[in-house]
């Protein structure tokens, strides 16, 4: 729709995009007025692009295209209306659409160590800013990257790309119309990394050796084709290829080993772009031919009248082989000689044997068979009668809790319905926790009636309980009781035992675990609830509850987990008891920025830098200037608790090279330097030739004092120096005074000041804390005076 603006009802603002149409409209009272328009006070006759209408009582100023020319305050003049309004054009910054589809639509594709240049021509009013971002940091110059800015483009350019590039990028462009966001995504391709190891031994005989490994955790950006495997043996120097798998398969078998000698292994990935560097193995050695152990001695797992079965396990050693298959022998008891039971190993572990004597005792055993031979054979196993098995009894019914106790829980029961024509000669009474399965008998010997008591119990404890029937034909199936049964106990109310092992406040180092346990008591066992600043916590963290106490697990600290955590224990009455501690979050400052050095004032440097990244979450950071004055030279601290980006080095030789370096740091360490590329040099004056002119009376050349460089506050450590300076302007030379808390220091032996040239200085030599206060410098001519103020802090040895 175009924007418009009824003058006579107020409306007196009209935003329109630069090419958009406009109009003003204005109604009279009488259809006879002639009305006249105005531009910031001129009459306005013609314009270029601009359309007046009259239609009966309302007049209209029509613009087809605004451009900057139409921007202004317009007035209406006619008979008795007179209303004015104003039309701002706005030109926000543009980019081609048919470039902004082909930069977003599909990911810009380098190689690696390639040049990348993203170059984006744009429109509108300027100025206009540009800025690139990437993971929502601004990208600056480095040693490889730049963004280069003109008036109607951008260009980030990239010398040699790597994998570490890949990633979303945008560009920012901005002016005082809007702000314009394009997206754009990096592909850096590369050759992938080794796959990652360590290479496991899956099989080693003296026949073959099976390796294994994991893909790579970086495919370098095209998908992993297959694995080149290659082999060494030990005391040569060539490698020799065994072969190929592909993409999907991590393992390699080779047969062409010889027996008790070692080798090495190495494995590429391949993609595309090329093969990875090698991940090679240990030492790995073929083994002898050895025959297995001894297997454990065979179970019976079930009888008839001619037939008993048995089963075993492998033996504990192999050999130096595979297991093939188990040679199975038999005997009578009493008897020592032992008959095979079949021609051929058996390849099962488990065999029914057939054709026995009914009522007879017999006796098994197995021996393992690998290509070495026939290994020792078990021992035997328990003897078993050929015999058809009889039946156990039923099970026990109407089991119950008849009574309990603070310590006991007494259990009834009546005997099975259906025995079978077997007598029961007890009962086994088993129990187990709650939050366990495994099953443990409450008495030595099986009850003989059919009630028992179980004694023991702590209050409040819950278990399952379970009985069953025993015959000679073994136990019978269990009945178990339907829901848990527990002893009576005393209430108490719900309480947190904090002691001196449980902190208030915890400074956790980012990535490490948040690990806190609390113990509490109560009865019944209370709820508990965790917080972080009074709202649930996070998904990610882990809490348990068991014991008497409660744990809370972050297994790897965020920035975002520092807080205040609260835990809470209720009871089914509403009582309740809350304890809260700090947390956190904290880590090593990342490096500060690019240096800029800076010659302000004569004979001094400037030394800014850019923050650190960790300013953002770092509240305690601080920085610390150092400088030497050769390349291989010892680094001196200039200035140390710095909270800004700026620092002043006021001794300053001419001729001499001097190096500067700013390191972060904050109550963890501190960063990794940030260093100055080239040294900084100020070059000694050459003597002057002088030639005396005539004297010439001009204008009168006398200024008042004003401060070029004002005096900043200093932070400074007990027993160090402080050079605190200025620099002042002025004709004449003004006079220099420096007072402390309003006292003149001018004859006070424990302050050293300098005036040169118009750079004042005054040092205080061992600050101790009567230093502390506020400093003024007082600059007076016959002109005038003027004064700059700062503040001492003293911070004592940490």
């Amino acid at each position: 729709s175009v924007p418009r603006c009824y003058l006579n009802k107020q409306l007196a603002t009209v935003r329109v995009l630069k090419g958009e149409p406009a109009e003003l409209s204005c109604t009279v009272s009488k259809d006879n007025v002639t009305g006249t328009w105005f531009k910031d006070g001129l009459k306005l006759t013609s314009m270029d692009g601009v359309i007046f209408e009259k239609k009966g009582l309302v007049h209209k100023l029509i613009i087809n295209k605004a451009d900057d020319i139409h921007a202004g305050k317009y007035r209406f003049e006619g008979g008795d209306v007179k209303t004015e309004a104003s039309i701002f054009v706005e030109d926000p910054p543009q980019v081609d659409q048919v470039l902004l589809k082909n930069l977003t639509s599909v990911p810009t594709v380098a190689k690696a160590g390639e040049g990348v240049k993203l170059r984006i021509p744009f429109e509108g009013r300027g100025p206009i800013r540009a800025a690139w971002l990437k993971d929502r940091m601004e990208l600056g110059d480095d040693t490889r990257v730049r963004v280069d800015k003109t008036d109607t483009c951008t260009t980030l350019s990239i010398s040699s790309c790597d994998r570490r590039d890949c990633g979303d990028y945008k560009v920012r462009l901005k002016n005082d119309s809007g702000v314009l966001e394009i997206n754009l995504k990096l592909m850096v391709i590369d050759k992938p990394q080794p796959p990652a190891g360590p290479i496991k031994i899956v099989e080693r005989s003296a026949d073959n050796i099976t390796i294994q490994w994991k893909p790579p955790k970086d495919d370098g950006g095209k998908p992993v084709q297959r694995y080149l495997v290659e082999r060494q043996q030990v005391g040569r120097n060539d490698w020799e290829t065994l072969g190929e798998t592909p993409r999907s398969c991590t393992s390699f078998t080779t047969s062409e080993v010889e027996e008790e000698m070692s080798y090495y292994f190495r494995v590429r990935a391949v993609n595309a772009e090329g093969a990875s560097d090698a991940l090679e193995s240990e030492e790995v050695k073929a083994a002898g031919k050895a025959s297995p152990g001894a297997p454990d001695p065979p179970e019976i797992i079930s009888t008839s009248k001619d037939t008993i079965t048995i089963s075993w396990k492998a033996p504990c050693k192999s050999g130096a082989s595979q297991i093939m298959g188990y040679i199975v022998q038999k005997r009578k008891k009493g008897t020592v000689t032992w008959l095979p039971v079949t021609n051929m190993p058996v390849k099962d572990k488990k065999l029914k044997v057939p054709g026995l004597k009914k009522g007879v005792q017999y006796e098994f055993r197995v021996a393992a068979v690998n290509a070495a031979g026939t290994g020792q054979p078990s021992d035997p196993s328990k003897p078993a009668f050929a015999q058809d098995p009889t039946k156990s009894p039923g099970q026990v019914q109407g089991l119950k809790v008849s009574s309990s106790d603070s310590t006991s829980v007494t259990l009834t029961w009546n005997k099975p319905e259906v025995q079978d024509g077997n007598d029961v000669k007890g009962y086994e009474v088993e129990m187990r926790p709650c939050n366990s399965l495994t099953w443990t008998k409450c008495f030595t010997l099986p009850a003989e009636s059919t009630s028992c008591r179980v004694q023991g119990l702590q209050a409040r404890e819950k278990l399952f309980l379970r009985v069953r029937a025993l015959s000679d034909g073994g136990p019978g199936e269990p009945s178990e009781l339907e829901a848990c049964a527990g002893a009576a106990a005393p209430m108490v109310s719900p309480r947190l035992l904090i002691d001196e092992t449980v902190k208030s406040f915890l400074v956790i180092k980012a990535g490490n675990p948040i690990r806190v346990k609390i113990p509490f008591e109560g009865s019944p066992e209370p709820l508990v609830t965790w917080l972080k600043d009074g709202l649930p916590i996070p998904s990610r963290a882990v809490v348990s509850t068991e014991d008497g106490s409660t744990q809370l697990l972050l297994r790897a600290a965020e920035f975002s987990d520092s807080g205040t955590y609260t835990v809470q224990l209720g009871d089914e009455l509403g009582k309740r008891e809350t304890f809260s501690f700090q947390v956190q979050i904290a880590d090593i400052p990342q490096p500060p920025g690019a240096i800029r050095l800076e010659e302000n004032v004569p004979n001094t440097v400037t030394v800014t830098w850019d923050s650190s990244a960790s300013e953002q979450w770092d509240k305690n950071l601080y920085y610390t200037v150092l400088k030497r004055e050769s390349q291989k030279g010892l680094w001196h601290v200039l200035g140390d608790l710095i909270y800004n980006n700026k620092f002043t080095f006021t001794r300053v030789v001419p001729g001499r090279d001097y190096y500067f370096r700013v390191v972060a740091k904050n109550d963890l360490g501190a960063s990794d330097p940030s260093d100055t590329v080239q040294p900084w040099r100020i070059w000694k004056k050459k003597a002057e030739f002088r030639v005396k002119a005539q004297k010439y009376r001009g204008v009168n050349q006398n200024q008042p004092p004003r401060f070029l460089v004002p005096l900043r506050s200093h932070v400074v450590v007990t027993g160090s120096e402080c050079h605190m300076s200025c620099a002042v302007g002025g004709h004449p030379p003004p006079k220099i005074t420096w007072y402390k808390d309003s006292r003149d220091l001018s004859r006070d032996p424990s302050y050293f000041c300098t005036n040169d040239f118009g750079v004042c200085s005054l040092v205080v030599l061992g600050v101790t804390k009567q230093d502390e206060g506020e400093y003024m410098v007082e600059a007076s001519n016959e002109v005038g005076r003027a004064y700059s103020k700062a503040f001492l802090a003293i911070k004592g040895n940490s």
